[in-house]
C-alpha cells in the first residue's frame, strides 16, 4: 500500500502545500486508506525518537556560526587571502573564486551561502576583468558545492543523526574529498584560462601576502577550532558547534562590529532554517515508520540480490538516484527520504557507513548545480541576473569534471576513510 504515497503527495503538492507538509500528510493518509491507522498511535514516539538525537544539536549552533560570519564581513578577507596566493596565475580569479570557496567552506558549512557572497563579490570583479558572465557565474556555482563537503557541514550532521554515524569521522572523512574536489575544478579552470587566455591580477591588484593573511587569520582559525578540538578529543562537535558560535562573535567584530539588527536577523534566519529542517524530519519518521510496516528496505534489498548489482552496482544505481533527487528536491528533503530506504541496503552490501555518508553529500551537492532545479543555480542566476539556463549550459564542464571526482571517491574508499582511521575516530 505504500505505492498510494506518491499519489497522495502527488495531489497535494497541487494544492501548494509545502514539502514537509505533503510528505507527512500523505503518510498519515496511506495508514488511514490501508487500513493501518491503529499504528498511528506509536506515531509521536517515532517522530521524537528521530529527533531527539544529541548531535542534532550541533546542527542549528553550526547555522548561525555561518550566519553571523557571513555578516561580518569575512568574506572580503578571505578574498584578499586567496588573491595573495595564487591570483596572480592564468585564470587567477577563476582560481581565487575556487580557493574562496574552500576556505569559505570551513566557516559556512552552506553551499547556498558560499555562492550567495562569492556571486555579490567575486562575479563583478571577474566580469570587470574579461571574463564572461555565464564563466564567472558557472564557477562560482560549481566552486560552492565545497561547502557541504568540507567540515562543518550540517549535511554531514543530518546524515550522522539518521544513520546513528560518528558525527566526528564524517567532518574529518570530508577534508580530502573536499580538497579533491577543488583540485579537479581548478584544472577545468586552467584548462578554460589556457583555451580562452583568461587574464592573470595585475601584480599592484594583489595584496601583499603577508597583511593578507594576518587580516584572515580570525576567519581561518574557527575551522582549525572545530577539526582540531574534535581531532584532539577535547570537543564532541555540539561543543566544537558552540565553540564556534563564540569564536565567529569575536571574528566578526574583528572585521565588521555586527550591530543588533544583524544579530536578530542571525537568529531569526537560524530558527527559520533549524525549524524546517526539524519539519522535514518529522514528516520522514511518518514516512519512515509507514515503510518499514510495509518492509519496504528488505525488498529493496531482495530486488538488489534478484539483479545481482553486488556492492559496488548497487552504489553506482545509488548514485544516480540520489544525483536526481538533488537536481529536483530540497538536499536536506532529499537526504531525509532517501537515506533510510536505501543506505541499510547498501550497508548490508558491505559499505562503509562513513564512506557512504561522503559519497551521498558528495552526490547530493552535485544536484545543486545541477538542471532543471540546481538550487546554486538559481541563486547564482538571481544575484547575478544571469540567464538561468545559459548559466546551466555554461557549468556542465565543470558537473562533468566534480562526476568524474564522484567516481573516483566511489572505488578508493580510502580518500574518505584514510583520515578517520589514521586519527582514530574510525576503525
Amino acid at each position: 500500500m505504500i505505492w498510494i504515497v506518491p499519489l497522495i503527495a502527488a495531489a497535494l503538492l497541487a494544492s501548494g502545500l509545502a514539502l514537509a507538509y505533503v510528505i507527512g500528510g500523505a503518510a498519515a493518509l496511506t495508514f488511514i486508506l490501508s487500513d493501518n491507522s491503529r499504528y498511528l498511535a506509536v506515531l509521536p514516539q517515532k517522530v521524537f525518537s528521530q529527533i531527539s538525537i544529541f548531535s542534532l544539536l550541533a546542527m542549528p549552533l553550526f547555522i548561525l556560526a555561518g550566519e553571523l560570519m557571513n555578516r561580518g564581513g569575512v568574506t572580503k578577507s578571505l578574498i584578499d587571502l586567496s588573491m595573495a596566493l595564487i591570483g596572480r596565475l592564468r585564470g587567477g580569479l577563476g582560481h581565487v573564486n575556487i580557493m574562496t570557496s574552500v576556505f569559505f567552506a570551513g566557516i559556512s558549512g552552506s553551499a547556498v551561502a558560499d555562492a550567495a557572497a562569492l556571486s555579490n563579490t567575486l562575479v563583478p570583479a571577474m566580469r570587470e576583468r574579461g571574463y564572461s558572465a555565464e564563466y564567472a557565474g558557472a564557477i562560482t556555482a560549481a566552486s560552492s558545492i565545497i561547502g557541504p563537503i568540507v567540515p562543518p557541514s550540517i549535511i554531514l550532521i543530518f546524515y550522522g543523526a539518521l544513520m546513528q554515524t560518528s558525527v566526528a569521522a564524517l567532518f574529518v572523512a570530508g577534508i580530502l574529498p573536499g580538497l579533491l574536489l577543488a583540485a579537479v575544478l581548478f584544472a577545468v579552470n586552467a584548462w578554460f584560462a589556457w583555451r580562452e587566455d583568461h587574464p592573470r591580477v595585475e601584480k599592484g591588484d594583489a595584496p601583499a601576502l603577508l597583511p593578507a593573511i594576518f587580516k584572515a587569520l580570525p576567519a581561518l582559525c574557527l575551522p582549525i577550532i572545530i577539526v582540531g578540538g574534535i581531532v584532539l578529543g577535547w570537543m564532541t562537535p555540539t561543543e566544537a558547534a558552540a565553540v564556534a558560535v563564540f569564536a565567529a562573535v569575536i571574528a566578526a567584530f574583528f572585521y565588521t562590529p555586527l550591530s543588533l539588527t544583524d544579530l536578530w536577523e542571525s537568529f531569526t534566519r537560524t530558527a527559520i532554517l533549524t525549524g524546517s529542517i526539524f519539519m522535514i524530519l518529522c514528516a520522514v519518521a511518518a514516512f519512515g515508520h509507514l515503510a518499514a510496516l510495509e518492509r519496504i528496505p528488505q525488498a529493496i534489498a531482495g530486488l538488489v540480490e534478484q539483479m545481482g548489482l553486488g556492492p559496488v552496482g548497487f552504489l553506482l544505481v545509488m548514485n544516480l538516484i540520489f544525483i536526481i533527487a538533488g537536481m529536483i528536491m530540497d538536499v536536506p528533503v532529499a537526504l531525509a527520504l532517501l537515506v533510510p530506504l536505501l543506505a541499510p541496503v547498501a550497508l548490508a552490501n558491505g559499505a562503509d557507513p562513513v564512506h557512504l555518508g561522503i559519497v551521498i553529500c558528495f552526490n547530493l551537492c552535485i544536484g545543486l548545480v545541477s538542471p532543471p532545479l540546481g538550487g546554486c543555480l538559481l541563486i547564482v542566476s538571481t544575484v547575478t541576473g544571469v540567464d538561468y539556463w545559459k548559466l546551466a549550459r555554461a557549468v556542465i564542464p565543470f558537473i562533468v569534471a566534480e562526476v568524474i571526482a564522484l567516481g573516483i571517491l566511489v572505488f578508493t574508499p580510502e580518500i574518505s576513510l584514510w583520515l578517520p582511521r589514521t586519527l582514530g575516530l574510525w576503525k
